[in-house]
This record gives structure tokens, C-alpha cells and sequence, in this order.
């Protein structure tokens, strides 16, 4: 095996220290070789409006005065591969192993509305996440576990109503009312048209889809997040950390402004709005954005939207470590990128926090990475003494003067999307597309000339392969998977399930809100690609913008 030797090629040497270092954020902004009370004073930093003390308007500090010494981030591995049975065998392993929360990763099928047998999912049963076609399938996915006394958050976006349908009615036939149901649906769309693309439906009947989710939460489920506003895969997809935190705030809004239109009060449903954020490698920046996000926020629904209930002033939100950070070359770097991006996530104040595993540039992680993954954030939290106290960094020049910096650039950002017409509008012209292309490649140009160093990628870099174990799903899952869906589709009460989608999609044209008509159809064990379809009979299929 080679061991690649640094004299072999000067590409791979680390470059001359300082002459050839980049001095400026992940993103690309300049950092100072010192920061004073005069850079406090050149962004108008204002103590008593920009800080105050933690859990006190704005929150730059935290939303909770006593922060992790009252109570610990939930540690929440995200987690899903292959069929229901192995996804439930491996949420028991995380929560064996000291996991507070329950995180579902489902595969690309069911992130597009398609079940396992549709032709269009050949090839794809299991590889991201795990596959759900019906409530049979939810059924056995939450064998088990506590739906009562643990939190669940679900990333799904387009066919989320539907899914979420099936999670209420699983705990309700086993006599948990869904009132007592905590959890998180990730259920932001926006998002989905500017960098993932799961998307189904076009922009607007997607955005009344989302409404009709908080109208019902706010109603019928009250300790359940109906939406997590991600920012994350805006990240994943090339943005800077601004970007990113002005994106991800620009969808709230628009979240807000809908379910405001739909006639809901403000108090009403803001408090269960979270969000969810990356985490990349630049310590100080990130720590500096879920610092100003805390801050835009509580001024936004206090003085933009009155707002009176002070939880509603709250920016609570979830963090996961950068994806597009990790390395399949040296994947045991990984254990370090990640440990210095769930620090900083935890400094910055996170409520909840996931751990990529070192194998997942790789395939998806094994129950040995995935364990590491944990014991990293278990470590942080017992070992380091980071958690002792409160915004450890507040008052840091360099620390509050990044902080104030990027509230300035984000709110640039929210003058740019006015003049777009509005999120909406920006989305369907194109604008966020073309932003975040353009910072994908301003990125990944400055890896490529070097002056950005990634170890073992473009510096110091060892040509020997990898030897890890990788994780080894069910040869005979997706038979298993497509077995129970033709029994669902055979033992089902036809007349049942047919009457079910018949009102559906009667709920969809009459504009009425779907969520009683997805809880029928699903107890009657309609499957999601036949709810899917019968909604694209109502609301067309999205087409995408092309970026020039």
C-alpha cells in the first residue's frame, strides 16, 4: 500500500506559513488579525440592545437563563437506512446507547411521494433513509418505542402532511392521543426548490400544504413543531453561513406571513416554529451565526409582527454537523471536523444536536461509526466542562463583533429578497439559485488553487485506502417491503380506502384543510405514492427553474 510522501508532488504540501494563508472565514469573509472596542464601536454594537443577559430579550446570548445547566441538548442521531424492521432495530441500539431523541431519515422514494414498487423508485429502496409506503410500515418502523415519553423529529418535506398523518394515526391505535405527541416535522418546502429539490408540487398549493400542518399542530398537537426551517441543505447546496442564516429566516418569515393569511394569531403558532441549521468548520463564524439568528428572530416577531407571548420570541433549533465537510480520503479526520463543529454548535446555544459519523463520505454509517458519533457529543457534554456556563464567549470582541456583522449582511440579504417580490417570487425567478451556485463555486474554486486547506484533500494527502467497517443492509428488505405493500393493497377495505381518497381530494379542491382527510386515508391504509398521486391531480407537478 502507498503511503503518500509530501515530496512526490507539490500540490499536496501544506502551504508556506503565513505568506500563502487565506485570512477570511469559510465563507469568505475577512477576519482581523485583532479585534478591539473599536470594532464593537464600527458595527454600532449596543450592549444594552445587542446583549442583555441569557434568556432575556433578544436571546443573543440564549433563549434559557440557565442554558445546559438547567437541562442538556437533546442528542438527536439522525438515523435511517433500508426497511422499517432494520431503521427500528437501529433507533433501539442509539437509544441503548444514551440517545434523548429520536431523528428519521427516510430514502429518496418517500422523500418524492413514491412508494417502494413505483418504477421510478428502482434502485433507490433504503440508500439514504428508511422506506415508508403505508402505515404498516410506520407501524413497524416505531415498534417499540415510547412514542409518550420521547421526541421524534421527521425530515420529509413534500409528501411531510401525509407522513405525519401516518405518525398520529400509529400512536393513536395504540392509545396515545396525539396530544401528548412531541416531536418535529422538518415540513419546509421553500427550501426544497432552492437547494434540495424534493420537491412534488408547485410552490404555492406546497405552501398551503405547510399552513394546513401548523394550523392543525397549533390545535390539535400542542408539544409538536409543525415546521423546522432548514437551513441546513441551503448550506449543504454552497451557501456561506450568511446565506444560509438569511435564507433560512427569509422562509420563516414566509411561513409566518401564510399562516397569518390563513387567520391564525400570531401567539398562536410561533411558539412551535423551530429551525434547524449547519454547522460547518469555521469555529467563530458559526458560533457568531446562531448568535445573530437568535437576535433577527426575537426582534422580528416582537417589532415586525407584535408578537406578545415572549416563547414566540424564541429561536430554538436544532443543529447537524456539516455533511459537505466530511472527507472520504482520511475518513478518520472526520472524528475532529465533526468534534469542532458540535462545539461550536453547543457554544452557540443549540437545543438539539446531531453527530455525522466518520464513514458517511463512504455509504451510511455503521453502528461503530454512528456510536463514535454519539460519544462525541456525550464527551462534549460530560468531559469538557464547555456546558458549565452560559455563552462562555459573550462579550468576546471578535465574537460580538462577527455577531453584529453578520445581522447586518443578513438583513442586506432580506432587502434583496423585498426587492425580488418576496421569497416566492425570488424562488420562482431563480434568485436563491442562482446566490447559492454562485457560492458553491467561489468555494470549491478556492480548494481547488489551495487557499482553502482541507487535510488529506488538497494538503498532506495519503493515497492509502480506507479500511473501516461499512454497514451491510438486508439483501432481503426490499422483497420483505414490497410483500407487505401488496398484502396492504390486498386485505384493505377497499371501500374504505377508496371513499377515503374520494373526500381528499374533494378537501384539496374545496381548499379545506387536508389533515383530517390524510388521517382518514391513511388509516384506511392508502398508500403515500396513491395520496401523492391524487393530490397531483389537484396540484399539478412542480417544473423547475433553470439557472443561467
Amino acid at each position: 500500500m502507498h503511503h503518500f510522501d509530501v515530496a512526490d508532488d507539490e500540490r499536496y504540501r501544506l502551504p508556506p506559513d503565513p505568506a500563502d494563508r487565506d485570512f477570511t472565514t469559510t465563507s469568505g469573509e475577512p477576519v482581523q488579525e485583532v479585534y478591539t472596542a473599536a470594532d464593537l464601536e464600527r458595527v454600532g454594537f449596543d450592549p444594552e440592545r445587542n446583549l442583555g443577559r441569557p434568556g432575556e430579550y433578544p436571546f443573543t446570548r440564549g433563549i434559557h437563563r440557565n442554558l445546559y445547566r438547567g437541562k442538556l441538548w437533546t442528542m438527536r442521531m439522525f438515523a435511517g437506512f433500508g426497511s422499517a424492521e432494520e431503521t427500528n432495530a437501529r433507533f433501539r441500539y442509539l437509544l441503548d446507547h444514551g440517545e434523548t431523541g429520536l431523528s428519521i431519515a427516510f430514502d429518496l422514494p418517500t422523500l418524492y411521494g413514491r412508494d417502494t414498487d413505483d418504477p421510478m423508485a428502482e434502485g433507490e429502496f433504503g440508500k439514504c433513509g428508511v422506506a415508508v409506503s403505508s402505515l404498516a410500515d410506520m407501524e413497524i418502523l416505531l415498534d417499540r418505542i415510547p412514542l409518550d415519553q420521547i421526541t421524534t423529529s421527521m425530515t420529509i418535506n413534500g409528501p411531510a402532511a401525509a407522513i405525519w398523518a401516518m405518525y398520529i394515526a400509529t400512536a393513536e391505535k395504540r392509545g396515545i392521543p396525539r396530544a401528548a405527541l412531541g416531536g418535529t416535522l422538518q415540513n419546509d418546502i421553500l427550501k426544497e426548490f432552492t437547494s434540495q429539490n424534493e420537491y412534488i408540487f408547485p410552490p404555492r398549493p406546497s405552501m398551503k400544504l405547510v399552513t394546513d400542518t401548523i394550523e392543525f399542530a397549533a390545535r390539535e398537537l400542542p408539544r409538536w413543531n409543525s415546521i423546522s426551517v432548514s437551513g441546513y441543505h441551503i448550506r449543504e447546496a454552497g451557501a456561506t453561513a450568511t446565506e444560509e442564516l438569511a435564507f433560512t429566516l427569509a422562509d420563516g418569515l414566509a411561513y409566518v406571513d401564510a399562516a397569518l393569511a390563513r387567520g391564525l394569531d400570531i401567539d398562536e403558532f410561533a411558539p412551535r416554529i423551530s429551525f434547524f441549521f449547519n454547522c460547518h468548520n469555521d469555529f467563530f463564524e458559526e458560533i457568531a451565526k446562531f448568535r445573530a439568528a437568535r437576535r433577527i428572530w426575537a426582534r422580528m416577531m416582537r417589532e415586525r409582527y407584535g408578537a406578545k407571548n415572549p416563547r414566540s420570541w424564541w429561536l430554538r433549533f436544532h443543529t447537524q454537523t456539516a455533511g459537505c465537510s466530511l472527507a472520504a480520503q482520511e475518513p478518520e479526520n472526520n472524528i475532529i471536523r465533526t468534534t469542532i463543529q458540535a462545539l461550536a454548535a453547543v457554544l452557540g446555544g443549540t437545543q438539539s444536536l446531531h453527530t455525522n459519523s466518520l464513514d458517511e463520505a463512504l455509504a451510511l454509517p455503521s453502528d461503530w461509526a454512528v456510536r463514535i458519533a454519539l460519544r462525541t457529543q456525550q464527551i462534549i457534554a460530560y468531559e469538557s466542562g464547555v456546558a458549565n456556563s452560559v455563552d462562555p464567549l459573550g462579550g468576546s470582541y471578535l465574537v460580538e463583533t462577527m455577531t453584529s456583522e453578520m445581522e447586518q449582511r443578513v438583513y442586506a440579504i432580506f432587502d434583496e429578497i423585498a426587492e425580488q417580490g418576496g421569497v416566492l417570487d425570488a424562488i420562482e425567478n431563480g434568485y436563491f439559485q442562482r446566490r447559492i451556485a454562485d457560492s458553491a463555486y467561489r468555494y470549491e474554486r478556492a480548494v481547488t488553487e489551495r487557499r482553502k486547506i482541507v487535510m488529506g484533500v488538497n494538503a498532506l494527502r495519503n493515497e492509502e485506502t480506507p479500511d473501516i467497517p461499512m454497514l451491510q443492509m438486508d439483501p432481503h428488505g426490499e422483497q420483505r417491503q414490497r410483500e407487505r405493500l401488496a398484502r396492504v393493497r390486498r386485505e384493505r377495505d377497499q371501500a374504505e380506502w377508496r371513499a377515503a381518497l374520494d373526500a381528499l381530494e374533494h378537501a384539496a379542491r374545496e381548499d379545506r384543510n387536508l389533515m383530517p382527510s390524510l388521517l382518514r386515508a391513511v388509516r384506511a391504509y392508502a398508500t403515500l405514492g396513491e395520496i401523492t398521486n391524487c393530490l397531483k391531480t389537484v396540484y399539478g407537478e412542480y417544473q423547475p427553474v433553470v439557472v443561467v
